[in-house]
């Protein structure tokens, strides 16, 4: 069973533990700052109770922006990063948000391809962002906001 849920504190070393094995883009400290900056949401993607991937989002004004997007190696490419995103984009267009941010490696081919899959555009570049060297891409996804 796939489920989607706000995750809070007591699941760092879940957090923690997944982006190790991933990413490995934040220490544990990172992940506890994360969780208490304002307007950040963590949602975690479980497959029978086991946490295979994550989303961060922070939401400012009238835009959200991903800071962090990983789903488990093992469960790539079978559409629960797709799954992830469509609860997130969703989310987003119910809190009537008017575009979606994120920040991507240039070498990350593979991420590109994903989030171009979601109609998210290259608005500039960050360059020697990364400690790799690499330049991130800033990518923007606009919105359709519900009119009340």
């Amino acid at each position: 069973m796939i489920s989607i849920k706000q995750i809070n504190e007591k699941d760092i070393d879940l957090c923690y533990e997944l982006d190790s094995n991933t990413i490995s883009l934040w220490s544990k400290k990172q992940w506890a700052h994360e969780f208490k900056k304002k307007g950040t949401k963590i949602f975690g993607l479980l497959v029978k109770n086991l946490l295979i991937g994550i989303c961060v989002f922070q939401v400012i004004l009238d835009e959200a922006q991903i800071n962090y997007f990983v789903v488990n190696k093992k469960f790539r490419k079978k559409g629960f990063g797709s799954y992830l995103m469509g609860y997130l984009i969703k989310k987003c267009e119910k809190l009537n948000l008017n575009k979606l941010l994120l920040e991507v490696s240039q070498s990350n081919l593979t991420a590109q391809k994903f989030y171009s899959r979601f109609d998210f555009s290259t608005v500039g570049i960050r360059k020697n962002y990364y400690k790799d060297g690499s330049h991130a891409l800033l990518k923007e996804k606009k919105l359709t906001t519900k009119i009340i």
